[in-house]
Parts: C-alpha cells; sequence; structure tokens
C-alpha cells in the first residue's frame, strides 16, 4: 500500500496574510513542517497539495527546493485537490496534514499509517488530540466514494462528508500516549498570537529537533507560552463549526 502525506496549503489568508511563508529562525512555517514530516518512518512520499492560482505559484517552488511532489487543484475542493493528488502519484492511503499545524507529528502519523494498512478502517480521527497534532488518516478508496456523493465544491470542513457516507468505517487513532490528551495547548497556526507562540518554541529549540514530547515538557515548565494562544481556542472553534456544512447529491 503506498502510503503518503498530503500536505494543504495557500497563501490565501485572511485573518493571518500569507502566513504559510512567514519566516521563523530562517524558514518559512511551511518550511518548517516540511522538514518534521520527513521525519515520518513509513510515508513513501509527501505532497504539497495547493491551488492553480497564480499566487500559490511560490508553494510550488517551495516543494520542489525542499525535494517533495506537489499537486495544483481546485481552489475550494479540498476534497477534489487530495483526489487528483492521489491519482496522480498512485497513492492508496494518506495522512492529512493542514499547512496550518506545524508541529503536526510525525509519530503519530506512522501509527495512523499502520492502522490504516493492518484495518478495514477508512477514516481515522483523533479527538481531543492537542489541536494541530493530527488531523485524518484515510483511504483513497473512500475518498473517491466521497467525491462522488458531495454536491459541492466547498469542502474545507472535510471530515462531515466521511462522517456522513454510507459504509464508511471510521476509528479513533490506536496508539497514543495519554499525555497526548490535552486542550491547554494550541498548536495551529491562524491568528499573530499563533505566530507568537510557534517563533517562542522554533526559537528555543534553534536548529535542534524537537517532538511532541519535548514541546509538552517545555510548555510546562514554562507556562506562559500556552497562554499566547490559548484564548483562541473558543473563536477557532467557533469558525470551524460556522464552516461545518453538508451538502450532497
Amino acid at each position: 500500500m503506498k502510503k503518503a502525506i498530503l500536505i494543504t496549503v495557500r497563501t490565501g489568508s485572511t485573518r493571518l496574510p500569507q502566513k504559510a511563508l512567514l519566516e521563523i529562525n530562517g524558514k518559512s512555517t511551511i518550511v518548517h513542517l516540511i522538514d518534521r514530516l520527513k521525519q515520518s518512518k513509513l510515508a513513501n512520499d509527501i505532497i504539497l497539495c495547493t491551488t492553480t492560482l497564480k499566487e500559490d505559484n511560490v508553494l510550488e517552488d517551495i516543494a520542489i527546493a525542499n525535494g517533495i511532489n506537489y499537486y495544483r487543484g481546485s481552489i475550494t475542493d479540498k476534497l477534489e485537490r487530495w483526489k487528483g493528488a492521489c491519482e496522480k502519484y498512485n497513492i492508496e492511503s494518506f495522512v492529512t496534514a493542514d499547512g496550518d499545524d506545524l508541529f503536526c507529528d510525525p509519530s503519530l502519523i506512522d501509527l495512523a499509517f499502520k492502522q490504516l494498512e493492518n484495518t478495514n478502517v477508512d477514516f481515522i480521527k483523533c479527538d481531543n488530540i492537542i489541536c494541530g497534532a493530527f488531523t485524518h488518516g484515510i483511504k483513497y478508496n473512500m475518498l473517491k466514494k466521497v467525491c462522488e456523493y458531495k454536491g459541492t465544491d466547498e469542502t474545507e470542513m472535510h471530515w462531515v462528508y466521511f462522517e456522513n457516507i454510507d459504509g464508511c468505517v471510521i476509528k479513533q487513532l490506536n496508539g497514543v500516549p495519554k499525555k497526548y490528551f490535552r486542550e491547554d495547548i494550541r498548536m495551529t497556526l491562524d491568528y499573530e498570537e499563533d505566530f507568537q507562540f510557534f517563533s517562542t518554541i522554533i526559537n528555543h529549540f534553534n536548529q535542534n529537533k524537537f517532538g511532541l514530547d519535548e514541546i509538552i515538557y517545555y510548555i510546562e515548565q514554562n507556562p506562559e507560552v500556552a497562554k499566547l494562544n490559548i484564548h483562541l481556542k473558543d473563536i477557532w472553534a467557533t469558525n470551524q463549526k460556522n464552516k461545518t456544512k453538508l451538502i450532497l447529491k
């Protein structure tokens, strides 16, 4: 089973313009994410999935410069973009990584790949994990089915389609350490305060590799870091809820 990490990213952002290109310690935020995802031991491919808009040409250039593949597709339809990437590169299962989630954890991604390969699950989620540590694991065959039944090209809140289609086997991610389930840490880039959060942690570790364990320990020793952006949790959740819609054919 050929496995890939699909990075979903575009440069357009209203709350924090050009956030994928903002620099921390000499590298753009999207390159920080790419470098982290390269630590996955089971991914056969990493594919940057962006749009066909001219403004996103820079993301294609970044993918090439960093030795990963790319796919350009629909501006608003995340599902079709993923489908096109899977078909272009013959991907059978994939884990998504939002461009906002700089600390998306490669060890959790590898857990998802094992579960996708060894069970009949179609869609893996991980409720109540630290925001930004993991998104979803998906099998291409179920993605293809979902794309046949969706009735819109506005699919940013993609999970609602998998949760409402017959035959989709959904499971929680297995083997996640209990310490990763907490709601007092926010690791996603949407606002200026989030950028301050990521900058503080990345600059602390400088060029050294660090994982989720090290991030948690550092925050526990420096609780003021989590306070930089945790107050945005409810605002972000409300925005997500307001954008969630299910439209089927």
